[in-house]
């Protein structure tokens, strides 16, 4: 890699200055969200979104996330009806993203949609990654700021290692608080967990448990891909990966959660809010132990839990 590739700013008006020129000029940035790094470009131009897809290695049925500032500016990209519009309302900006119907005249590059009538978007509570739309002015694709299929970037070093001078510019602002990618919901359904819950975004429904990865099994073709983060494998490490591990085997790193105490925790208290801050962040040092494989403690599957254990189901699934 590079010493002057790619650059690391602290977060601030200077670095936000730098990444908005670079995307300007057709590039793409890593900044960090409130649930992980993402890596940012300009959504409207095909070249800048390609560049997204070249920097991740990352499969081109897969379609983006687009980033703005705000319900307006969403509206003026995707058709909301009133389920989306309530939703919206209640928890942007925040950490879900809806999948909704593609306004034709909204100038969207259609490598962000991957060939699909709708469109993946949210809008973004962190401050980083809102300066940043602020300062360009424009809808920015943002998937996770990590090589395509790999451990999804919760601190600036996670970048690096994994897209190194792929890449010019990198804002840090420290850990990424959610820990965990935005819950994707298409009308009333949860199309990808994450940290919004079911029971939050839909409390009168009285529906029984969301249906995750793991319930359902390796998807059968890229055909189905109806939203970004539902490929089988998917935030693996590079080792291999036993789940519902009460003890370490041989040559495995533990990661505990609970009275499962491990190599580390997830959260010794066994608290689910505090297990998904600290998910990647443990697959990454896990993956860098000298151990040659990892087991992960058994993970409630209620809550947060839900997206806890898609992740894991993805990061154990055989590539």
């Amino acid at each position: 890699m590079s010493p002057t590739n790619p650059q690391i700013l602290p977060y601030g008006e200077a670095a936000i200055a730098d990444a908005a020129r670079v995307i300007a000029d057709g590039g793409c940035v890593a900044v960090p969200t409130e649930t992980v790094y993402g890596l940012a470009a300009d959504a409207t131009e095909s070249r800048a979104v390609a560049g997204i897809y070249a920097a991740k290695g990352r499969p081109s049925f897969n379609p983006l996330i687009v980033h703005v500032l705000d319900l307006a500016a969403a509206e003026r990209i995707a058709v909301f009806d009133a389920d989306a519009r309530a939703l919206a309302g209640r928890f942007w900006p925040g950490p879900l993203t809806l999948v909704l119907p593609l306004r034709a005249d909204a100038g969207i590059a259609a490598l962000v949609t991957a060939g699909l009538s709708t469109i993946a978007i949210r809008v973004p509570a962190h401050r980083a990654m809102r300066a940043l739309l602020a300062a360009t002015g424009k809808p920015l694709a943002a998937p996770s700021a990590n090589a395509s299929g790999g451990i999804s970037a919760t601190r600036a070093e996670h970048v690096v290692a994994s897209l190194g001078d792929r890449i010019p510019l990198v804002i840090d602002d420290g850990a990424t608080p959610g820990g965990i990618e935005s819950t994707i919901v298409r009308g009333r359904e949860v199309l990808r967990p994450g940290p919004l819950t079911e029971e939050e975004l839909f409390p009168d429904e009285g529906r029984g448990p969301v249906t995750t990865f793991s319930d359902t099994g390796p998807r059968p073709s890229p055909g189905i891909v109806e939203a970004p983060g539902q490929l089988a494998s998917h935030y693996a490490p590079s080792k291999p990966v036993r789940l519902n591990a009460t003890m370490a085997g041989e040559e495995e790193w533990l990661i505990g959660f609970g009275a499962v105490a491990g190599d580390e925790s997830l959260s010794l208290t066994g608290d689910l809010t505090e297990a998904a801050a600290n998910l990647f962040d443990a697959l990454h040092r896990a993956d860098a132990a000298p151990a040659t494989a990892i087991a992960v403690a058994p993970i409630p599957n209620t809550g947060i839990g839900i997206a806890i254990n898609d992740r894991l189901a993805r990061a154990a699934h055989p590539r």
